[in-house]
């Protein structure tokens, strides 16, 4: 008969204080383990993206080791898999237009009395004193002072370029070329029919103006080139001017020759535009088509 086992005693195939202890040891054995695996996972992806894929790429960019290495862990510009190419155009902003509390203040004030005697002087010649202009040189008159500003200050800083402009930009200050613009923008408000005149044309090329043509994705001209309509303060208005400028712009716009507007915007949607488009949308707000 066994003998019946004490309160506070165990038997010998018991070991409740050893089931921790073991039980600790298996784990730590599984973390090494794992920790092992997850190390020998790190040193194979490290291995793989930094020397076995750049070694293989190295030869269609025509570069040695180190440098398909380097460019593999971005320590280094360009990609093992590519040719770079070679440039040494300096790359410039499209606009380096700053509208600072400045500029902004002259062009809201209109302080035209120096801005008077500039373009009397630079600009009516082309201009007109009061910015009715002829053939191929833009009107002025129904411009905003912050369209006029900007144009001369890219003519200024090199972002557009013009054999006449560009020097005539250079020679004035910057607060200068905020004074001419107040001026010609003040003078201009008689002129109000440039911008609320009425313009008639094909259905095709009114319906491009109005509404534009989304399946190409191009927007109506009337959503920013029209007085009024909220656009960029910058955004010059079309109804009005004359059409060898309006035509002229648009072709150096879609051959890449104009490059100063922001976001490439205006390349983008010239470019769109049809040969015959472009020359019917200058007639058409000129008003003569």
């Amino acid at each position: 008969m066994a003998k019946p086992v004490r309160k506070g005693s165990h038997s010998k195939d018991q070991s409740p204080a050893g089931a921790p202890a073991e039980q600790a040891a298996v784990d730590r054995r599984w973390r090494f383990y794992a920790s092992v695996a997850v190390g020998v996972a790190l040193v194979m992806a490290i291995v793989i993206g930094l020397v076995v894929i750049p070694g293989v790429q190295r030869g269609n960019a025509e570069i040695g080791m180190g440098h398909a290495m380097r460019r593999a862990a971005g320590l280094e510009a360009g990609s093992p898999a590519v040719v770079q190419p070679h440039s040494l155009a300096a790359s410039l902003p499209v606009s380096q237009v700053s509208w600072d509390p400045e500029v902004m203040r002259i062009l809201a004030s209109g302080s035209t009395r120096r801005g008077a005697a500039i373009a009397a002087q630079t600009c009516a010649a082309c201009h007109g004193d009061k910015g009715l202009s002829q053939a191929q040189f833009p009107a002025l008159a129904g411009q905003t002072p912050e369209a006029i500003y900007k144009q001369l200050h890219d003519y200024r800083s090199g972002a557009r370029a013009n054999p006449q402009m560009t020097p005539v930009a250079k020679a004035l200050a910057v607060s200068d070329l905020a004074n001419v613009a107040a001026y010609y923008a003040a003078e201009s408000k008689r002129y109000t029919a440039l911008g609320f005149r009425q313009f008639s044309g094909a259905l095709e090329i009114e319906k491009l103006a109005r509404e534009g043509d989304s399946h190409r994705r191009i927007p109506a001209c009337m959503s920013c080139h029209v007085n009024g309509v909220g656009g960029p303060i910058e955004t010059p208005t079309i109804t009005g001017q004359n059409a060898d400028y309006i035509l002229a712009q648009l072709n150096a716009y879609a051959n890449g020759a104009r490059k100063n507007d922001v976001y490439g915007r205006m390349r983008d949607i010239a470019a769109k535009l049809t040969p015959e488009e472009r020359e019917q949308l200058a007639r058409y707000f000129e008003g003569t088509l």
